[in-house]
């Protein structure tokens, strides 16, 4: 068995399987928001043990509404996390905080600091990965932002180059994953969207993963995630990375990349962005099956996994809900028109595991 059929359902009921699942984020319940407002609030008498309910609450929420979307991999939501830098941060001991920055607009970023050699301390997502485990029999996906994102969205005062702080940001990953592992996470997803900004520093980011990904068990399926940006700067050249999948998205960009990658084959396995999450209305099934047919022009559906283009949090919670379920039904209604020879594929050989 590859490390990929793991995430098989055992009442799956077609032969072919297309995995579903999430990037990471999803909106919160409206209710958060405010519950954040008064823990932040030092004259609300709104403790950390307050706090630590109602994100429980929340995960409880979001895990329940994946596991009726239909997904075969869920994700908690991201509820505990405010942000993809600023989470992990506040938990590696090197970072300080200065205040916000301005980065658009009226928008403001709390970007951090590493002011000093950046070290591991406790684990960051272990308890969070365990809470939602126990709620679902589902496997649990733990998205984590990965090193180069990390130094690159911060301001570097400790160390000579960036380079170095992204190795040392590797090492700290790669310890929290042999954590979640022991804990029993078996799916993986580094989240890079730094990349896709700065592709010519692809060579780094592959350095890091090298790092991340040693000593890591085989039964560990490892994604990486990139959004937003020209994949033709980063491809193939990151087919070199030790990682199962790739996730990507094109959806937003009506798949005018998809040539980037059958244009040199494509080794890995691919999570393809199937709905757009800059678009608040719910894709139709129909919409949704024709944009998985794309992702087969690219990799065997045994090869293919499928989900929004990115984090769906700044949806409204309804469209987020229903894209989800639209994307489970037209991935089932594929799979089941793959083995009535509706549709025809290429199959990945068995000996190529």
């Amino acid at each position: 068995m590859n490390n990929r059929e793991q995430f098989r359902r055992p009442d799956h009921d077609n032969e072919t399987f297309i995995l579903t699942t999430v990037v990471g984020s999803y909106p919160k319940p409206k209710w958060l928001h405010r519950v954040r407002d008064l823990w932040e609030d030092e004259e609300a008498n709104f403790d950390d043990e307050n706090w630590a309910e109602a994100t429980d609450d929340a995960a409880r929420v979001i895990t329940d509404e994946h596991e009726r979307a239909g997904l075969d991999v869920l994700v908690d939501g991201e509820v505990r996390r405010n942000e993809m830098v600023e989470f992990f941060a506040h938990r590696i001991e090197g970072y300080e905080f200065n205040g916000p920055v301005k980065v658009w607009g009226h928008n403001y970023f709390d970007k951090p600091s590493v002011t000093r050699e950046v070290a591991y301390d406790e684990s960051w997502l272990v308890e969070e990965y365990e809470f939602a485990a126990d709620l679902t029999d589902r496997p649990v996906k733990v998205p984590i932002t990965g090193p180069y994102t990390l130094a690159n969205w911060s301001f570097n005062e400790a160390y000579e180059t960036e380079e170095e702080l992204v190795y040392d940001l590797a090492d700290l990953v790669n310890e929290e994953i042999e954590k979640l592992v022991e804990a029993g996470a078996r799916y993986i997803q580094i989240d890079e969207p730094a990349l896709a900004t700065t592709p010519d520093d692809h060579a780094i980011v592959g350095k890091a993963l090298e790092r991340i990904a040693e000593d890591i068990h085989e039964d560990v399926y490892l994604g990486l995630h990139v959004c937003y940006g020209d994949y033709s700067r980063i491809y193939p050249e990151i087919l070199d990375y030790p990682v199962d999948e790739y996730d990507l998205e094109l959806a937003n960009g009506d798949y005018e990349q998809l040539d980037v990658f059958t244009d040199h084959e494509f080794t890995g396995n691919l999570a393809l962005g199937v709905t757009d999450v800059h678009v608040a209305e719910v894709e139709s099934v129909a919409e949704i099956k024709e944009n998985i047919l794309k992702g087969l022009e690219v990799v065997p559906a045994d090869r293919l996994t499928i989900s929004p283009d990115c984090g769906l949090k700044l949806l409204p919670r309804d469209i987020a809900y229903g894209k989800m379920a639209n994307m489970v039904q037209a991935a089932r209604e594929v799979e089941a028109e793959i083995d009535n020879g509706e549709i025809e594929v290429a199959r990945t050989p068995a000996s190529a595991d």
